[in-house]
């Protein structure tokens, strides 16, 4: 397993990298309350039975990058990024 917190630079995030909560925030440069609704939005669902114990893939690290850039640069609320993230990866625009 990487060590997430070393430069990811050439490393690629698929559903084999995994991020715990604390992980995720410091590279997504989010709070553990935004991640926990980004999840309760069913935006991502991370393995593990609570916060302490979820488990992220690179792939949901990545859909929660896209929802954070929604929120900041179009001031896009969770259900329209949920909704934007959707689309996208319907139409194949998204690149998880």
């Amino acid at each position: 397993m990487i060590d997430p917190m070393k430069d990811l630079a050439g490393t690629l995030l698929d559903d084999q990298v995994e991020f715990t909560l604390l992980e995720l925030c410091r590279l997504c440069d989010a709070n553990a309350r935004h991640i926990a609704e980004i999840v309760e939005e069913g935006i991502i669902d991370p393995a593990g039975a609570s916060p302490t114990r979820w488990r992220f893939t690179g792939l949901m690290m990545r859909r929660v990058q896209v929802v954070l850039r929604l929120e900041r640069d179009l001031d896009i609320n969770l259900p329209g990024a949920a909704l934007v993230i959707e689309l996208l990866e319907k139409t194949g625009s998204l690149r998880v």
